[in-house]
C-alpha cells in the first residue's frame, strides 16, 4: 500500500454511479412496481452496497481500511435504465473513491443477477467516479534551520 502516514485526517467524500439497462419497458415495470420474482431489486443491492463500501479493503488489496462515516445509495430509472449512484464521507487520510465504485458496481452486479430470469439481455454500463472532494492541508516544516 502507498505510505499515507503523513498525511492529516480530512474530510473526504466520493459519489460514483453504475447504469443497469434492461431491454424492454416490461422489465422497468416490474422494477416500479416491485414485482422482480427474487424480490425488491432496490432493497437487496442496497444492502449489498452497504457492504461492498464498508469490505473494500478486503476486496481491493491497495486500499487501506478506513471508517465509513457515511454511505448514501440512490437510484434513479430513466427510460430504460437503473441509474445507481453511490455517495461515502470519511474522515481520514486518503480518499472514498474506490469504496463509492465499489459499493456501485456491487449494486449494479445485485440488479443483473435479480433481473436476469426476467430479462436475459441486462447490461451494465459506466461505473465510473462522478465527484471527489477532500485534500489534505499543507503542513509546513515547522523545524528551525540550523
Amino acid at each position: 500500500m502507498v505510505n499515507i502516514t503523513h498525511k492529516s485526517s480530512t474530510l473526504r467524500k466520493a459519489i460514483a454511479t453504475a447504469t443497469v439497462k434492461t431491454s424492454s419497458e416490461a422489465t422497468i415495470q416490474a422494477i416500479r412496481q416491485r414485482k422482480v420474482p427474487k424480490g425488491d431489486i432496490f432493497e437487496f443491492s442496497r444492502a449489498a452496497a452497504l457492504f461492498a463500501v464498508k469490505k473494500t479493503s478486503d476486496v481491493i488489496p491497495d486500499c487501506h481500511p478506513l471508517p465509513v462515516e457515511y454511505t448514501a445509495i440512490t437510484y434513479q430509472i430513466e427510460d430504460l435504465s437503473v441509474i445507481i449512484s453511490v455517495e461515502v464521507h470519511t474522515i481520514y487520510k486518503t480518499g472514498v473513491e474506490v469504496e463509492a465504485m465499489h459499493g456501485a458496481s456491487v449494486a449494479a452486479l445485485v440488479m443483473y443477477d435479480m433481473l436476469k430470469p426476467i430479462d436475459k439481455n441486462v447490461e451494465i454500463h459506466n461505473i465510473r467516479l462522478l465527484e471527489k472532494k477532500g485534500v489534505n492541508p499543507v503542513i509546513k516544516n515547522t523545524v528551525p534551520k540550523l
